[in-house]
């Protein structure tokens, strides 16, 4: 007896269940990616402008006493951090005392490698579209053996890291100014330098390369009593107006450490033009300057 061939529709007109599913996929698939591509074009932007805006006065002061070192800073938009290093068996340690050296809190792991994967996701740049990006090194051991072995690392991330050839600057993402055990003949010799001199007052009068000395930093009690406690003395508001004019005429920026850290005060650095605002409350600091 003859089998009849085997019925692909159920009905005349309907296809079979096969097909049907196959559409039915394909139809998925087409929907996801869809969706994909829809929810890529819409957040991606979303993303980016919600990261915060880059506030290029804030410092943050010993950054790594901080729960997350840097990323706070980071998170909060800040353009420059400070970081002390100690030189311990050969490895670059961040503590700001030397009983409080841990192995694994290299200079390397929290500030270098992060800043270097930022600048990498954001088109050489700590921030899309940003400014330099200031990582302030303070040598607590002797810098005569701290120095060379910091130079040895800081090679290794030239790709982005701001450079001087001779009397030129090349801007690049990061630039690394070093602070504490310092001496103005340790960068003698280079014909490449990876990192400038945090200057001192004394610098407005011997003036030295900008490229050099592009910033200076002083302890706020050496030049002023005034703890904002009441209006800022006159003779005082006209010392700072001098120090940060004659600063800026030589095209360096200023920061005053060992300050008030408080609303008030940043209210006379802003009003003086202080170009780099120190503080240990990255949200305050980050809430008064967004607000101006």
């Amino acid at each position: 007896m003859n089998q009849k061939p085997p019925n692909h529709h159920s009905k005349r007109g309907q296809p079979c269940p096969r097909k049907l599913q196959f559409i039915d996929s394909r139809a998925w698939q087409f929907a996801l990616l869809l969706v994909l591509i829809v929810g890529w074009t819409v957040l991606r932007p979303i993303a980016v402008f919600a990261q915060p805006a880059p506030l290029i006065n804030a410092h943050a002061h010993n950054d790594y006493e901080h729960p997350r070192p840097l990323l706070d800073a980071l998170d909060h938009g800040f353009c420059s951090v400070e970081a002390d290093i100690w030189l311990v068996e050969g490895r670059l340690l961040v503590a700001h005392d030397r009983d409080k050296v841990k192995p694994e809190r290299t200079l390397e792991a929290l500030y270098l490698d992060p800043l270097r994967e930022r600048a990498k996701k954001n088109g050489g740049r700590v921030y899309p579209n940003g400014p330099e990006f200031s990582l302030l090194i303070d040598l607590k051991s002797n810098w005569k053996t701290t120095y060379p072995a910091l130079r040895a690392v800081l090679t290794n991330y030239a790709d982005v890291l701001t450079t001087f050839h001779s009397n030129e600057k090349r801007t690049n993402a990061v630039l690394v100014i070093i602070s504490g055990s310092r001496d103005r003949t340790m960068f003698e010799g280079e014909t490449v330098r990876y990192a400038a001199f945090d200057g001192e007052l004394s610098d407005l009068d011997a003036n030295p390369s900008p490229h050099f000395a592009p910033w200076i930093s002083s302890r706020w009690g050496a030049s002023f009593s005034w703890r904002g406690n009441g209006p800022m003395p006159d003779a005082e508001k006209q010392k700072l107006d001098t120090i940060v004019n004659r600063a800026h005429e030589q095209g360096r920026r200023v920061r005053f450490w060992g300050a008030p850290d408080n609303r008030e005060f940043w209210q006379v650095l802003q009003a003086a033009r202080v170009d780099m605002i120190n503080t240990d409350n990255l949200a305050g600091l980050q809430r008064f300057l967004s607000a101006k």
